[in-house]
């Protein structure tokens, strides 16, 4: 299976155990085997700095707070999911039962996660070169944009324009399982509540939280 999968990544690793453990989610256990989220937090430095960088030298005349508008875009979650989609990433995932029953292979937060956790362990192997190189690759498919669906901006960006306070975004709830929870956010404007989101991550429940918050405000035009 690591070797169909090395071919789809057109990436060979000198150290098999460091794929397995790129694959491996917290929810399997076999023999204290090590699960992928060091790896995660190593690939989403590693994507974030590649992605800066190209976007750099790629459009030079662009200013500072649009390279950060399209890098969020091309490294969402819902972008590194399709990515991981796009590779077929969920066939080669090691899972508990519990997460296999309830679709986990194909789950948008197991498979982003999974995707950054690659990114760690090719760099891990083979160097910085070797994960830049794969990422460009990707990034090449990609259209260099801003996220249209960026509703924090757009909320904030909203606010700016007519005098208002910065929002600010609070965990009301969370619940599930580590490996699985969901997060309710609420979004606050002067002490006022304007909307509520739920996510898989605190990223997605705040986007959400942000799109009721602009749906608030159209209405009491």
């Amino acid at each position: 299976m690591q070797e169909e999968l090395e071919k789809v990544l057109s990436y060979t690793f000198k150290d098999k155990n460091i794929l397995k453990e790129a694959l491996t989610h917290r929810s399997y256990h076999c023999n204290g085997a090590h699960h992928n989220e060091r790896l995660e937090f190593l690939g989403d430095s590693v994507l974030g700095l590649v992605v800066a960088a190209y976007l750099y030298r790629k459009l030079d005349t662009k200013e500072e707070g649009v390279l950060s508008k399209i890098k969020a875009n091309l490294v969402s979650r819902r972008n590194l999911y399709t990515w991981a989609a796009d590779l077929h990433l969920g066939k080669f995932m090691l899972l508990g039962a519990g997460e296999i029953a309830t679709g986990g292979r194909d789950r948008q937060s197991i498979l982003s996660n999974a995707m950054e956790a690659v990114i760690g362990a090719i760099y891990l192997d083979g160097g910085f070169d070797s994960a830049a190189a794969f990422i460009k690759t990707w990034l090449q498919t990609q259209k260099i944009e801003v996220d249209t669906h960026d509703y924090k901006s757009a909320l904030q960006e909203y606010l700016q324009h007519r005098k208002k306070p910065i929002p600010e975004y609070t965990v009301i709830s969370k619940i599930g399982p580590q490996h699985n929870q969901v997060f309710t956010i609420a979004v606050m404007v002067n002490g006022q509540e304007i909307g509520r989101g739920k996510g898989s991550n605190k990223k997605t429940a705040e986007q959400e939280a942000a799109k009721e918050g602009l749906r608030f405000y159209n209405k009491n035009k």
